[in-house]
Order: structure tokens, then C-alpha cells, then sequence
């Protein structure tokens, strides 16, 4: 048996029926990744130590019948731009390399508290601004289907990791798409959570205020819920988090049937490539015949002023930094150097502009969900491309800029949404795709419960055929 593999309910079964350990789980992982990350770049950081001495504890506490908590004994890796304590935390920055923080994010406190062990750090681009993976410290990140080419990002490292079988979960963040496209890229699925649903307690500055959020990226809806559970808490320091009961964060609605669902496969005139449009209207087809009616329609807010949000947002956020924190420009990745200029030449009544446009827009999306109950999209317009390269430059036979593969995801971090990536039917060239399914403010567990019905009829999760280093033959 394959037991890093497993997921979260078969390895917990495994534990209470006494047909494998903790220890025996962890040495798989460990083996695992010491078979496929020399060939991905996926974890940057290892935690081997403290791993092995919880999986000891862990095995004695289900040995005596007494588990610590709900996921005693389940291993999975963190985003490199989430402190855990002891380990260090680059954010993929040079001025950050030797950052070693005290103290978990209070999401990683939580997941301790149930009893999981961190497998180690995964690989971001520098401050996770870039929907690619590759950094002046680690260098890029390369997907499982193909390692030659980018997994996406800024959670990049997460997702090869659990793609490969490093871990049965991560736990990332997602300003502006960084967990639903990486899952997109790499046939999982990965929940943006509601601002506030997760606590968000001693982390590093967040540049990107409320937009980002931190969630989990998992194989399958089961996993993720089940990690969610756990990580997931109202937090006396985090004024958000009391938007959401703690009972809310952990009821089970039932299964979901009739929504009304927009079905928006493109934003204007942005290019989508072919396989990804014809790989959409599969998924909506598919929540179709489980009983849902899917409207096919246009973007329903105004693009442009998204756009406005988004070319502000970012570079304002990393020069607040940059001269808060003291850092040095010149040692950043050449391609956010211009940001920060950017950031610093924005005049203040543009950023009062943005915090107007940006409530704007969530009244808008507000009246879109009177009419819905979700909205669905690709979650990329872009096929993975070369792992080295910041973003295609061509999509579908028409120039793209840097953001043109991103497209259909940041309307969900500047309307304050959550939104969970479904992976879809892959190219013909074998790559995954994803499609995003978007609810309102509040509607997590509603989209896992939604996640939960579509990997029903959509199938399981299929592993990529991954060489090991070393190894010619497939693993």
C-alpha cells in the first residue's frame, strides 16, 4: 500500500484499526518527497525532525485510544509566506532569507492543536505578487504533468507538492487567484476562502489588506473540508473573523441541489485558449445534469474598473513595505522593481479612489447574487508555460500581457468572495484545467458542499505520470 496516497479519512481509518502507524505514514511522505521534489523545487524548507518526533507521539496517543485532536497524525506542508514557528519563512525574498519567526499564523496554531505535523515550507515567488513560481533564492517550480512548465503561483510549491504526493494537503493563501489557478494547473482543489472565515493572526504585512485570504489546497473537497475544519477559527485579535460563528465554520449543510449558477466563459474581448473554453462548458454541463440550471451569460461587473483596483492594489502594497520594512529595491526580482516605483508615484486620492471603487464593486457583485447563487468560470485562460517564464505571451493566438492568463480569478479577492477551484476535463495534451465556481460572501461551505457533489460525477483524483529522480521508470 501506497500510504501517501491516502487521504485524510483513509489514513485516519488506518490509524484506528491499527493497520499502519503515524511513523509508517510520515516515512512514506518522506520518501515520497525525497523521490519527486529534487525534480519539482516544490518544498524549499524540510521539517523533518519535528515531523518524525510528532508521528512518535502520535503513534503512542492512538495506541492508547487517545488522539489529540480530529487529525492526529496527518501530515501536509505550508505556503512560504505563512510563519511557522521555528521554521523559516523567505516569502521568496532575499530580505526575508534568514526570517525565522517565534510564532504560527494562528490558522497553523489551530492545525497543530489537531494533532498535524508539517512536512515543511513550499516554494512562492517573491512576496507572492506573481502567478508564476520562481524566486532569486529557490529559483522555479515545476508542474508534476510536466516539469518543464510552471505549476502557476503564487502557490506554486503547494500545489506540486500535493499533485505529487507530498503531504495530503497544503495550506496556502490567495491574493488574487494564487491558489485557485495552481489548481487549475494541477487537478486539485483549492478553496479562497471569505475574508474572515480563517483567522489571520501574527502573519507577515499583508500588502494586499482583505484580499487575501488564507485556505487549502487539497485532492479532493473531503480533505479539504476536513483541513478547513480544523484550521479555521473566530481569533479576539482578527476583527473579520467574527463575521463567521465558529458553528458556521463547522456545520455540514446537505447536499446541494437547484442553484442557480452564471455561467460566464469569458471576460470581453481577453483570449482563452480553445481546450480551456471547450473544458468550461464541460463543467457546466456536468453541475447542469446534477440538477442545477447554469445561465450561460456575460461578465457581470465592469472589467475595467477591476483592472484599475488590481494595477493599484499590488505595487501600492510593496512600496508601503519596501519603505516601511527598509528594504533594498535593487535586490528584489527585476520584474517587481517597477512596482514599487509604481507604488511610491500613486498620488493618495488614487488610493482613496480604489478603496471607493473596490466597495463599488462588492455592491454591484451583491446584486449579481440576488439573482444567483454562484458564478462559474475558468480559473485560468492559459495552459501551463515554461516554468522560467513569468507568463504566456500568447494565448489563443493573441498577445497577452502579464496578466492575461489571470484574468477571471482577482474579481473574487477585491469583491471580498470566496471562490474553490473544480478541476475539469484536461487538454488534449493531457494538462489540467480548472474551472472556479464563486458564491457569496458567507457560501464556503455551501462551494465545498457543491465541490463535494461535482467530484461525484466528476471522478477522483488522477495522479500525474511523474518520473522520480533518479528513475526512468514511472512512479
Amino acid at each position: 500500500m501506497e500510504l501517501w496516497k491516502l487521504g485524510v479519512a483513509e489514513t485516519l481509518r488506518g490509524y484506528r484499526e491499527a493497520r499502519f502507524t503515524p511513523e509508517d505514514v510520515l516515512q512514506g511522505l518522506l520518501d515520497r518527497l525525497a523521490q519527486v521534489n529534487p525534480v519539482l523545487n516544490a518544498v524549499v524548507t524540510h521539517n523533518e525532525a519535528e515531523a518524525r518526533d510528532l508521528a512518535r507521539q502520535s503513534a503512542l496517543r492512538w495506541r492508547a485510544g487517545a488522539p489529540a485532536g480530529a487529525l492526529d497524525g496527518i501530515f501536509m506542508t505550508v505556503k512560504d509566506n505563512i510563519p511557522v514557528r521555528g521554521l523559516r519563512c523567505t516569502w521568496g525574498s532575499r530580505h526575508y532569507a534568514d526570517y525565522v519567526p517565534a510564532r504560527d499564523e494562528s490558522p497553523i496554531a489551530h492545525l497543530r492543536e489537531a494533532g498535524v505535523g508539517i512536512l515543511g515550507k513550499t516554494n512562492v515567488p517573491e512576496f507572492t505578487l506573481q502567478g508564476y513560481t520562481d524566486n532569486l533564492i529557490f529559483g522555479p517550480t515545476g508542474n508534476p504533468w510536466n516539469p518543464d512548465l510552471t505549476p502557476g503561483g503564487s502557490s506554486g510549491g503547494a500545489v506540486a507538492a500535493v499533485a505529487s504526493g507530498i503531504g495530503v494537503a497544503a495550506i496556502a493563501t490567495d491574493g488574487g487567484g494564487s491558489i485557485r489557478r495552481p489548481c487549475a494547473h494541477t487537478g486539485l482543489y483549492g478553496l479562497k476562502p471569505s475574508p474572515g472565515f480563517v483567522s489571520r493572526v501574527d502573519g507577515l504585512p499583508q500588502i494586499l489588506s482583505d484580499f487575501e485570504t488564507l485556505g487549502v489546497i487539497a485532492r479532493s473537497p473531503a480533505d479539504l473540508r476536513a483541513v478547513l475544519t480544523a484550521a479555521a477559527r473566530r481569533d479576539p485579535l482578527d476583527r473579520l473573523s467574527f463575521a463567521f460563528t465558529d458553528t458556521q465554520r463547522g456545520e455540514t449543510p446537505g447536499a446541494e441541489q437547484g442553484r442557480r449558477i452564471l455561467f460566464v466563459p469569458a471576460f470581453g474581448d481577453f483570449p482563452v485558449d480553445p481546450d480551456i473554453r471547450r473544458s468550461a462548458a464541460g463543467a457546466a454541463r456536468l453541475l447542469e445534469g446534477l440538477g442545477h440550471h447554469v445561465e450561460l451569460g456575460a461578465v457581470p461587473f465592469d472589467v475595467e474598473r477591476l483592472n484599475a483596483i488590481w494595477n493599484l492594489v499590488g505595487p501600492v502594497g510593496l512600496a508601503w513595505l519596501a519603505d516601511s520594512q527598509g528594504l533594498d529595491v535593487q535586490q528584489m526580482t527585476p520584474s517587481l522593481r517597477p512596482m514599487v516605483d509604481a507604488g511610491r508615484s500613486a498620488a493618495a486620492t488614487a488610493y482613496v479612489q480604489l478603496l471607493t471603487d473596490v466597495r463599488e464593486l462588492r455592491a454591484e457583485l451583491a446584486r449579481v447574487f440576488e439573482r444567483y447563487d454562484f458564478i462559474l468560470t475558468p480559473s485560468i485562460a492559459a495552459l501551463s508555460w515554461p516554468k522560467a517564464e513569468s507568463h504566456p505571451s500568447v494565448i489563443d493566438g493573441v498577445a497577452a500581457g502579464p496578466r492575461g492568463h489571470a484574468v477571471f480569478t482577482p474579481f473574487a479577492n477585491a469583491g471580498g468572495l470566496p471562490g474553490i477551484n473544480l478541476p475539469a476535463a484536461p487538454a488534449a495534451s493531457g494538462l489540467p484545467i480548472g474551472c472556479q465556481l464563486v458564491g457569496p460572501f458567507g457560501s464556503d461551505l455551501r462551494l465545498l458542499a457543491m465541490a463535494e457533489a461535482y467530484e461525484e460525477a466528476f471522478g477522483p483524483y488522477v495522479w500525474p505520470a511523474l518520473q522520480a529522480a533518479g528513475s526512468r521508470r514511472e512512479t
